[in-house]
């Protein structure tokens, strides 16, 4: 089985800016370089076959190139606690539209829709219970931005779950355009 998702690879400027703002929270799980992305669609485990049909499909998504930014910081909560801290981008609007472009590609695959809703964001923390106060982390990121950076490609990615973390693997790239 392979566990599979759609991101797309964030430039080396723009890591480095978000690992250096990484910090003062205790017992936060921040990700590590090459953790980070922009996730566009969550497909998990599916068989060899169907690996290789999602990736046709995701082959023919056509949408042109589009800029996106930085824009901002939140949590998503678990049972009333912040579990993520993210990064936010602007604009959204594009990343929706590709992320409904993916979505329906991977239903052509045979796979089912994303009956989530997207929030465009890219993960920079887990936190378990106990971790330490995260007000100055968003006081602080709420001013997060940084220049724009261009979307020309999305990848298909692989996570290997580990004892010491996930491990990402780019298994194929699509070109915007």
């Amino acid at each position: 089985m392979h566990r599979l998702f759609v991101a797309i690879r964030l430039p080396q400027s723009v890591r480095a800016h978000l690992l250096a703002m990484m910090g003062g929270v205790s017992g936060a799980r921040w990700q590590a370089e090459d953790q980070l992305h922009l996730t566009l669609r969550f497909i998990g485990d599916v068989d060899r076959h169907q690996a290789a049909d999602v990736d046709a499909a995701l082959a023919s998504s056509l949408q042109p190139p589009f800029e996106i930014a930085l824009a901002g910081a939140g949590t998503f909560e678990h049972r009333g606690q912040p579990a993520i801290l993210w990064a936010g981008v602007a604009p959204q609007a594009p990343l929706k539209i590709l992320h409904k472009k993916i979505d329906q590609a991977i239903v052509r695959a045979g796979l089912e829709a994303d009956g989530r809703a997207y929030h465009p964001h890219i993960t920079l923390a887990r936190l378990p219970r106990g971790a330490g106060p995260i007000g100055h982390f968003l006081e602080a990121g709420g001013a997060l931005s940084g220049p724009s950076f261009p979307v020309d490609e999305f990848c298909l990615y692989e996570s290997s779950l580990t004892p010491a973390g996930p491990i990402y693997t780019i298994v194929e790239r699509y070109r915007l355009g």
